[in-house]
């Protein structure tokens, strides 16, 4: 049951505002990072509204976390108990910068699961499930906490790390999953590795499909692609980050919109130049507090996260929450403009996807003299029938979506790479040769 499904907007606000007071007195002055930084005694609670909160306290930065590890590594100063208490080890892909090491306590990682399992219920999963997780299982901390939660629901839980393709696909189908969890690029990967050899994706009996780790399984194109080629499985679209935990879910009454737990985040949508927040219905930064990880806490996080907000929850779907319209839209420091129009990639890999006929793609990136110019190649998937006009017809279809002149050419088969993790599609080509 969600524990806040019975409040309303006022009361959510109320309890954030009460968890929020019970974090700062747990971590001042037992957090050397937070400590230091919250050296104005106005910022330091306890605080008569959320306004007040976030009016008198700063932003954190990726940037102040990196520094402050690399300071005093291995893991910085943001720890507010010994380290002999932590009992679990993540950290972050490194795909924008370096890596952040993240360690948790028993408590806060409980929290983490907790949140998982709700995000399960919300999904419609229960202990009737057969879940298979499509990941090798590295130092990513959403697929421990999936699994975890997926545990203590009470699934039968089935590890696919360290398998090929065609080995998880077998292990789905002996089983029976009803469930799988990946990223939308390898919900692809896989059922396009099962038609190479002739299997329906069908066959595994996957009803649901959980997605994340990367922006676009809110997006149609994406969502109607999957969801073809596994007969018509039904896509649940979730967003976390490994130094914030689970953060949001998607319901099941209304397909591309994200719903964030805000009984454990404290949710503000900004403009990143302004810092001001934005209207409902506007685009902009996702900033979030979470309220129970306390051993490791992250307050007023800038997560670099691109998401169009509403606020009209009960109004619009039923629900007191905020709402992510189209989910994570991209992230701000992944657009790129090109002769000026703002390309995003989630809306590009939209459009891909609807073209159909594409198994795998990359976009080019060329800059010269502070300009960008892109080329689209693509790779043809195997149930293609018109592989050689392809290209000529996805370059027209992005025409009509962005107005530009988008180059699109073919690489042979098996010439792109696949992915099991987040999908690295976008490159610079003065770093690719």
């Amino acid at each position: 049951m969600n524990p806040i499904a019975h409040l309303g907007r006022a009361e959510i606000e109320t309890l954030q505002l009460r968890r929020v007071n019970e974090l700062f007195a747990a971590i001042l002055p037992a957090n050397p990072f937070y400590d230091r930084k919250y050296r104005d005694p106005a910022s330091r609670g306890p605080f008569a509204s959320l306004d007040e909160f976030r009016a008198r306290v700063p932003f954190t930065v990726k940037s102040d976390l990196i520094e402050d590890q690399l300071a005093a590594p291995p893991y910085g100063t943001n720890l507010t108990e010994p380290i002999e208490r932590f009992t679990r080890y993540c950290q972050t892909s490194g795909t924008t910068g370096e890596p952040l090491r993240w360690p948790d306590t028993p408590e806060s990682w409980s929290w983490m699961v907790d949140n998982w399992v709700q995000i399960y219920r919300e999904m419609g999963v229960t202990a009737n499930d057969r879940v298979f997780f499509a990941f090798s299982f590295g130092p990513f901390l959403g697929f421990w906490t999936a699994f975890d939660a997926a545990e203590r629901l009470g699934c039968l839980c089935i590890s696919g790390g360290g398998m090929s393709s065609m080995g998880r696909l077998q292990t789905m189908i002996a089983n029976q999953t009803t469930v799988l969890c990946c990223t939308p690029t390898y919900a692809l990967r896989l059922a396009e590795a099962a038609l190479e050899e002739g299997i329906d994706p069908a066959s595994a009996g996957v009803h649901k499909i959980v997605v994340a780790g990367e922006p676009g399984a809110s997006v149609e194109g994406v969502r109607a692609r999957i969801g073809s080629l596994w007969n018509g499985a039904r896509l649940f679209d979730h967003h976390g980050m490994t130094e914030i935990g689970p953060v949001t879910f998607e319901s099941a009454h209304h397909p591309g919109v994200l719903h964030p737990l805000e009984q454990s985040y404290i949710i503000e949508v900004i403009d990143p130049e302004t810092t001001r927040p934005v209207d409902s219905g506007e685009t902009g930064e996702l900033i979030l507090t979470n309220l129970g990880r306390a051993a490791r806490p992250l307050i007023r996080y800038r997560t670099g996260d691109a998401v169009r907000v509403s606020w009209e929850g009960a109004a619009r779907y039923g629900r007191n929450e905020a709402a992510f319209i189209g989910g994570i839209v991209g992230r701000y420091d992944d657009m790129v403009i090109v002769r000026g129009v703002n390309l995003i990639p989630s809306a590009v890999d939209d459009v891909i996807r609807r073209c159909g006929g594409v198994a795998e793609y990359r976009v080019l990136i060329a800059e010269t003299s502070a300009l960008a110019e892109v080329e689209v190649v693509i790779e043809t998937a195997p149930d293609c029938r018109d592989s050689g006009s392809l290209p000529e017809r996805l370059s027209g279809e992005l025409y009509k979506a962005f107005n530009l002149r988008i180059p699109v050419r073919r690489a042979p088969e098996g010439a792109l790479p696949r992915f099991e993790m987040k999908a690295k599609r976008w490159i610079r080509t003065n770093n690719h040769e």
